[in-house]
C-alpha cells in the first residue's frame, strides 16, 4: 500500500469528496484508511462505573483507491513511484519528482 500514517490525501470518491486530510491510521489487512475529519461516524458509548454515557464522533475508514496522495509542494494530488537509491526504496511524487520519505 502506497499511503501510510501522516501522509496528507485528498479524497477522490464518496460522500466527502475533494476533502484533504491527515491519514490517522492504516489497515494493510483491510486496505482501509483513516483520515482525519473524513468518514465521520456517530458512535453511542454506554455508561461505565466512572463515566457518564455519551455520544461521540468518529472518523470511519474508507477504502484505499477512493484517496490520493496530496502533494504540498505541487499543491495537487499525484500518483506515488518508487525509485531505489543505494539499495534503499524511496517513495517519490509523479507530478513534482520531490522523494516523499
Amino acid at each position: 500500500m502506497k499511503i501510510k500514517k501522516d501522509d496528507t490525501v485528498l479524497v477522490i470518491a464518496g460522500k466527502d469528496k475533494g476533502m484533504k486530510g491527515k491519514v490517522l491510521r492504516v489497515d494493510t489487512k483491510n486496505e482501509r484508511v483513516y483520515v482525519e475529519g473524513v468518514n465521520i461516524q456517530t458512535k453511542h458509548a454506554k455508561a461505565q462505573q466512572n463515566q457518564p454515557a455519551e455520544i461521540r464522533k468518529v472518523e470511519g475508514p474508507i477504502h484505499v483507491s477512493n484517496v490520493m496522495y496530496y502533494d504540498t509542494k505541487a499543491k495537487a494530488a499525484t500518483k506515488i513511484g518508487y525509485v531505489v537509491e543505494n539499495g534503499v526504496k524511496k517513495r517519490v511524487s509523479k507530478k513534482s519528482g520531490q522523494v516523499i520519505d
